[in-house]
């Protein structure tokens, strides 16, 4: 179990192609939780065929990575509007 004052809680929220999920990718990638001969595709947290179709993020998905001491719980929401459903039923 985690101290509680060590875990820091974040969502990613910005209009469509602000980069978002470059953002996570690099994160997951900086964090070293890949093996560094292991090929790591791009949006590696959209895995619903539709956003790697589209190049989009329809639903929002979890991870956390670790930094220091602090365990960061993050969210990847959606951009477009269409979807802001989703972000609302995530944050909410």
């Amino acid at each position: 179990m985690h101290d509680p004052k060590q875990i820091r809680n974040i969502a990613i929220i910005a209009h469509i192609d602000h980069g978002k999920t470059t953002l996570l990718d690099n994160l997951l990638k900086q964090s070293n939780i890949f093996r560094e001969n292991e090929k790591i595709p791009e949006r590696v947290m959209d895995s619903y065929d539709q956003e790697r179709e589209r190049g989009i993020t329809i639903f929002a998905k979890h991870t956390c990575v670790y930094y220091k001491d602090f365990k960061i719980n993050i969210i990847d929401t959606p951009g477009h509007a269409d979807f802001s459903g989703e972000v609302e039923r995530v944050l909410g």
